[in-house]
């Protein structure tokens, strides 16, 4: 597989995705070394470095952008009450991390979920988003949750997603610029 070199534009396809009822499943177990820790009104940097961490390889680029052309709204968004980042920790430094947005009435959204470079194929990704959708589905009055993927994600992601019980209602075809070079070969 080649290289796509930063500055390249690419095309790439936007899923999105709704779960209509709560899955039946038990609250998987962690690995040991992993726990969750919840983060309490963090600061911006906390929520960037995560998503730089986790998205990195994948163009997650627009919230770095919203934090040069509108840093209050960004600072609004990860510091709102009903947005919540839960980091997996583990051996002392985060391993992946999912953001719940709960603003729209009804509606959990799993804005962002993902693992370090570090994490990706150790086995427990799956028990990660298991716990993000059930603490997703544990607030009262949610009627549904929605997640969306896009083909510059991880390349099992929509995947992942459908087996846990999403179901995609929409597709959206856009065009972007890498901002870094994007290697297929770093995705086991």
């Amino acid at each position: 597989m080649t290289v796509t070199p930063a500055g390249t534009e690419v095309s790439y396809t936007i899923t999105y995705l709704e779960m209509g009822a709560r899955p039946a499943w038990e609250v998987p177990r962690l690995p040991d070394h992993i726990r969750l820790e919840r983060a309490i009104d963090p600061p911006v940097w906390y929520f960037l470095s995560l998503y730089d961490a986790v998205g990195r390889d994948y163009e997650w680029q627009d919230r770095f952008d919203q934090a040069e052309e509108d840093p209050a709204a960004l600072q609004a968004f990860v510091r709102d009450p009903d947005v919540v980042i839960w980091t997996a920790m583990g051996h002392g430094w985060p391993q992946g991390f999912f953001m719940l947005d709960w603003r729209q009435a009804g509606v959990c959204d799993l804005a962002y979920f993902g693992l370090v470079p570090q994490a990706v194929g150790a086995g427990w990704g799956r028990a990660l988003l298991e716990t993000a959708v059930l603490t997703g589905w544990a607030r009262e009055g949610v009627e549904k949750m929605t997640v969306n993927t896009c083909t510059l994600d991880h390349p099992r992601a929509l995947s992942l997603y459908q087996k846990l019980g999403f179901a995609p209602v929409a597709r959206e075809e856009r065009r972007r610029v890498l901002v870094h070079d994007r290697d297929p070969s770093r995705f086991p």
